[in-house]
């Protein structure tokens, strides 16, 4: 199913977020001395961008996809996600996460954004009318309007490398 218009700001940013994740795994396994490198870059993607995603998802999308008893359950899930992911980046900005840790957190965020993508934005897409998701697209992008408009851009040593 194609992509509704008001979802589509969400699925630009879980677009880099999952090559966020591809790079992490192509960097298998990764190097005591390079995890600074990969912390500074997830903490700055969260200052920059997952904190300000996240919260907009808890106060415009996940609200919204409750109204649907068939939700509740996976919008439990992904908030549950959420607060796992958040302790993830408090290590990267503690600088606490091991060469198991990153990679682990890699598959973790991954599989949230599949999730909401694949079931939750399907799910509202088929449930909620075209005035539903209109006012659902103006309540995210009021939420999501203080995310840093450049990418950051990988350092030399968090960089895409070519699979083995």
């Amino acid at each position: 199913m194609l992509r509704d218009k008001n979802l589509i700001p969400l699925s630009h940013q879980h677009q880099r977020a999952l090559a966020l994740c591809v790079r992490i795994d192509r960097a298998q396994p990764i190097p005591v001395a390079d995890l600074d490198a990969w912390q500074s870059e997830l903490e700055q993607h969260f200052e920059q961008e997952f904190e300000i995603h996240f919260s907009a998802e808890e106060q415009a999308l996940f609200p919204a996809a409750l109204q649907f008893p068939k939700l509740i359950p996976l919008v439990e899930e992904l908030i549950a996600d959420h607060a796992a992911l958040r302790e993830s980046f408090s290590q990267a900005k503690a600088r606490s996460m091991s060469g198991k840790t990153l990679p682990a957190f890699a598959q973790h965020l991954s599989a949230h954004i599949r999730k909401e993508e694949r079931q939750l934005f399907e799910r509202l897409q088929q449930l909620m009318s075209p005035e539903e998701l209109t006012t659902l697209g103006e309540q995210l992008e009021a939420g999501l309007k203080d995310t840093a408009q450049s990418c950051i851009l990988p350092s030399q040593t968090t960089k895409l490398r070519p699979k083995n």
